[in-house]
């Protein structure tokens, strides 16, 4: 008898779902009188549970077969006959952060799942920024050392920072990883490869280090409760490849741009591939919420502002859509790079940032942490991760557990008014003040008249707002603030956190 049934699963995960039905009265017809009780992977030793909440079980058995679940916490037993297809689906309630636990799988066969952690569970997903392991650095590090360049990262620092991430792992045993395999499918599978680690110096250094950080301080601030990270990403893919594809399909403006989107050598542009492969099968794992960190892999398309914000939208609504409720979902603003080594005033990775700030409006209970102080504009992968982990942090804190004592962003474009030869500015997130980063004067401001040419304006910070004009500007209308992809303002809030930057206007833009 097979340990957890992997040689089923193995199976089961490659088969879309429409012949599981066929495969399953097959497979008893064969077998006889019992078979396994399989569960994905996603259920195993060292896994936690969303703590508080009624969460769902699930796997495979012989079709009428009786499942029962016995958790190690509570006199629940729930149980069920399995339907045609075999698949059963059980519900038990969780208590408030705790373990370790057993819980126990019965049909057939028996399960018994070891060292259960009760506490949060987030999933993590993405593409490169947040797929980059501590290893992949620390390797990237060695060999930038060994060539003799530096670079604009110094491989000393890139590894000092990453052996004290490392060295501190072995404090956290109540962390715990969940790492998808890379697997793309053309309908939605019912498994995936990967299995749950209890966090140490050295399987921390094969998990999202974006992820790590995020969890490290997520359980530090909840009072060092368990966090269990699954980790989904695939480097280079655009946001559609997450998105189940008649979601895409039934928009005409997603739809349109998925239909010119070229293939790369890199990883799947299709949509829906991804999310078949890679997000479908977790559903319905019960978890607090979502933290999400891609963007590049769609800089450069058509349109790209009004699509990646729609982009980004469904891929928010279809996720809580198929989960049945609707988690925070919390986001990374791409940083400043120089693309293809590009003009400097190019704006094609801006309007993606731009359109990520915008989806703000558009997705309910979401956050997004800016990121243009903490990059660097030749690399596309900052190399200094606890920042943005820090900076969902303090998304999470405000959107998941209602924590409102730190301000979770820096100032958000909110409206503008013209009053006399200046433009007034107004934000969100100012309510700790402005001010600029340095000390100097703030950059990268433009503001423009009815003729639509942009020209550098100064910015005079008034309470909590902007005062920005320009003498060649004498009847301003529209205001952009960071509009380049290289652009560095020095403008923040009064914790310290950096603006998002934007634009006042719509007027038609090229990439």
């Amino acid at each position: 008898m097979p340990p957890h049934g992997i040689t089923v699963r193995l199976i089961h995960m490659m088969i879309p779902r429409r012949f599981l039905t066929a495969i399953a009265l097959l497979t008893a017809s064969a077998i006889g009188a019992g078979a396994n009780v399989i569960l994905p992977g996603i259920f195993g030793d060292h896994m936690v549970l969303q703590r508080n909440a009624e969460v769902t079980v699930w796997g495979f058995a012989k079709p009428f077969e009786e499942v029962t679940l016995h958790p190690q916490w509570s006199d629940e037993a729930p149980s069920m006959l399995t339907g045609a297809d075999g698949r059963w689906e059980l519900k038990i309630h969780t208590p408030d952060a705790g373990g370790p636990y057993t819980l126990t799988v019965k049909g057939w066969n028996e399960i018994v799942i070891q060292d259960v952690l009760i506490g949060e569970v987030w999933l993590a997903s993405g593409q490169s920024n947040m797929e980059l392991t501590g290893s992949g650095e620390m390797n990237w590090a060695r060999t930038l050392r060994k060539s003799g360049e530096k670079g604009t990262f110094d491989p000393d620092k890139v590894e000092t920072v990453l052996k004290a991430a490392s060295d501190s792992a072995a404090a956290y045993p109540l962390l715990r990883f969940f790492n998808v395999g890379p697997v793309q499918g053309d309908a939605e599978q019912n498994d995936l490869y990967g299995h749950w680690e209890v966090c140490t110096p050295e399987s921390m250094m094969d998990t999202s280090l974006v992820g790590f950080y995020f969890s490290r301080e997520l359980s530090d601030k909840l009072g060092g409760i368990p966090v269990g990270l699954i980790h989904s990403s695939w480097g280079g893919t655009p946001a559609e490849a997450w998105i189940p594809a008649a979601n895409v399909a039934n928009d005409r403006i997603l739809a349109a741009a998925a239909k010119v989107r070229p293939a790369v050598p890199w990883g799947p542009t299709v949509p829906g591939r991804l999310y078949n492969s890679m997000i479908s099968p977790l559903v319905p794992c019960r978890i607090a919420g979502v933290i999400w960190y891609q963007g590049e892999g769609n800089v450069g398309f058509s349109n790209g502002s009004l699509v990646y914000e729609r982009s980004l939208a469904t891929l928010a609504r279809s996720w809580r859509d198929e989960w049945g409720y609707d988690f925070p979902f919390i986001y990374v603003q791409i940083a400043p790079f120089r693309y293809d080594g590009g003009d400097p005033a190019g704006y094609k990775g801006t309007i993606i940032r731009d359109a990520q700030r915008k989806a703000l409006a558009l997705i309910p209970d979401c956050g997004m942490a800016v990121i243009s102080d903490v990059g660097n504009i030749e690399d596309i992968h900052p190399k200094y991760k606890e920042q943005v982990g820090h900076r969902l942090v303090l998304w999470a804190l405000d959107k998941a557990y209602g924590v409102k004592d730190e301000i979770p962003s820096g100032p958000l474009y909110k409206s503008m008014a013209v009053e006399g030869g200046a433009i007034r500015v107004s934000f969100d997130y100012a309510c700790k003040g402005l001010k600029s980063a340095d000390g100097k004067p703030l950059t990268d401001f433009q503001i423009a008249g009815a003729d639509g040419v942009f020209h550098p304006a100064t910015a005079t910070i008034d309470g909590a707002t902007l005062l920005v004009s320009s003498p060649e500007v004498p009847a301003p209308v529209a205001l952009r603030f960071g509009w380049c992809d290289i652009a560095l303002p020095n403008f923040v809030g009064g914790t310290g956190l950096p603006a998002s930057c934007f634009r006042t206007d719509d007027w038609p833009l090229s990439e």
